[in-house]
């Protein structure tokens, strides 16, 4: 397996995930029913510091990628907390001031009712969540946003685990790019991590894990993705 190089954002992110207890190491049943031996679970920063962080290595990420204008859609739950955190930190930090809305699980018929909250989806609008595994959220979330009559314009993710779906040898992130025509944002890589871990004296004891994850499970690169 190539070692990634690692950018300064992603190497930070890697540590604050880590420290935060988020990324965890061991011995863990996927619903696909892998046996991994890390997990990822973003419901898991659940401080304000946390989210807050949360958000600005979201803002850093979508600043950079995307040069022209959007707002925000997070489907429910866990991009609820994310699109909020990011509008605040694009605000706070890149003085951008970014509309963002979220879905509910079901639709309200009374008070204001709809299916959507938050400001009315307008224009491009980016897809913030914490990872891909089948894309069932993605292909929600372009529904909803279609059906307003906007424009899904990318989708935003903190970790690509890179491995292949049971029906694909391409990852989640690279079947939601196919399907969907969208360009997948993603703020650290499996492969990075396994360079990070690599290059850290407390937590190398988890490289042959992972590297031996990563031979089973790897997917196949596609020579056109558009985040590597």
């Amino acid at each position: 397996m190539v070692l990634a190089a690692m950018t300064h954002s992603e190497t930070n992110f890697l540590k604050f995930a880590i420290d935060s207890e988020v990324l965890r190491f061991g011995e863990f049943t996927l619903k696909s029913g892998r046996v991994s031996p890390y997990f990822f679970d973003a419901g898991l920063f659940n401080t304000g510091r946390q989210i807050a962080t949360l958000g600005h290595f979201y803002a850093a990420l979508l600043a950079e990628r995307e040069p022209k204008p959007f707002m925000l859609y997070g489907p429910a739950y866990k991009g609820i907390p994310l699109a909020t955190a990011t509008a605040a930190a694009l605000s706070q930090q890149h003085h951008l001031d970014v509309a963002f809305a979220f879905n509910r699980k079901e639709a309200k018929d009374h008070g204001e009712g709809g299916e959507v909250i938050g400001a009315p989806l307008r224009g491009r609008v980016v897809i913030i969540d914490d990872v891909i595994t089948a894309g069932l959220s993605v292909e929600e979330s372009v529904r909803i946003i279609r059906a307003a009559g906007a424009e899904p314009a990318a989708v935003a993710i903190a970790l690509d685990r890179e491995e292949k779906m049971n029906t694909s040898e391409h990852s989640a992130v690279a079947e939601v790019e196919t399907q969907f025509d969208l360009p997948v944002h993603v703020i650290a890589h499996f492969s990075t991590l396994v360079s990070y871990l690599g290059n850290e004296s407390d937590l190398a004891r988890y490289v042959p894990a992972m590297t031996a994850y990563q031979s089973r499970y790897g997917a196949k690169l596609r020579a056109d993705s558009t985040d590597r």
